[in-house]
């Protein structure tokens, strides 16, 4: 299935995509959904012609929509800045916990736009250190201080495969693709995927990926750790707004000061104990914030033989 979709990808990388709907029924938001945009200063952003990125707030989620459906989702200049603004404001915002990226019209993203590396290279700016600006695709240097997850559909190859690794978790529809599709054109990996992939599945099996640049399905992607779920075609972002939900109504610091450790822990600790103080450093102000509150509602019975409402 997987090298079935790169062959229809490769010639010019123009062909359209089309994705099965599967009947299978997914909770739906129990929140009011409003248009949001940092473009706009907040809520109100209703026009989607024109916008390479579009974003929706649902209470204390964002979506951020990549909106090029006509050539894949592929990054310009232009999405790239949109998507780098849109992550920056989502993790700036003190009511937004959660944000979910995908791609509009039944593809993730087919990584940076080559027509314009081809044909615009004198207008092509590159920041090379990467403490001073952002990546070629926009958001791809962020750390961000809280989750992401990634909705794929259809194709997440080259750039878009690292907006991809960028997330905390990836939802992959049934038919998705990702890959290193880049491999062919010369075009190197300089939004995170050298050094995101190697930690999520392992230095032998992101070389697999990274050298040939070979198509990978989803089931091959779940077995090895670069998606965490597969659920059927046109249900990926549901299914990421039902779990950014989900993720949203837990005690939030605690949440966050656990994700920060395990990232440090994976990134920048120098050494075994390092990880270990910082994850005590963080994990303490949590108890009296949230650990004692938590424990009072597990004496009334909330939660008791791991039962949860």
């Amino acid at each position: 299935m997987a090298l079935k979709h790169f062959l229809t990808l490769t010639p010019m990388l123009t062909a359209s995509f089309r994705s099965k709907t599967f009947g299978q029924a997914i909770k739906t938001s129990l929140f009011p959904v409003k248009s949001y945009s940092s473009a706009t200063g907040g809520e109100h952003s209703e026009t989607v012609a024109g916008q390479t990125v579009v974003t929706e707030r649902r209470g204390a989620v964002v979506s951020v929509a990549i909106n090029r459906p006509e050539v894949r989702n592929a990054v310009n200049q232009e999405t790239a800045r949109r998507l780098l603004e849109e992550l920056e404001a989502f993790d700036r915002d003190p009511d937004l916990n959660v944000a979910v990226l995908h791609g509009k019209g039944g593809n993730f993203c087919a990584g940076y736009d080559l027509k314009e590396l081809a044909n615009h290279t004198a207008s092509l700016k590159l920041e090379q250190d990467v403490t001073k600006g952002p990546g070629p695709m926009g958001p791809s240097r962020l750390q961000l201080s809280k989750p992401l997850i990634a909705a794929v559909s259809g194709f997440a190859v080259a750039g878009g495969l690292e907006l991809a690794l960028l997330a905390d978790l990836r939802l992959v529809e049934e038919s998705a693709v990702m890959g290193v599709f880049c491999r062919r054109f010369g075009v190197p990996l300089i939004d995170g995927g050298t050094v995101r992939l190697p930690r999520l599945i392992g230095l032998s099996r992101a070389l697999d990926l990274i050298l040939t640049g070979r198509p990978i399905g989803a089931q091959e992607a779940l077995a090895y750790g670069l998606a965490n779920r597969v659920v059927p075609d046109g249900q990926a972002l549901q299914a990421a707004l039902q779990l950014a939900e989900e993720i949203s109504c837990f005690p939030q610091q605690c949440l966050r000061a656990d994700r920060s450790s395990a990232v440090y822990s994976c990134y920048d600790a120098p050494s075994f104990t390092q990880a270990m103080q910082y994850e005590m450093d963080h994990g303490i102000p949590v108890i009296q914030s949230e650990a004692v509150s938590g424990a009072a509602r597990f004496t009334t019975g909330t939660g008791r033989g791991g039962q949860f409402s």
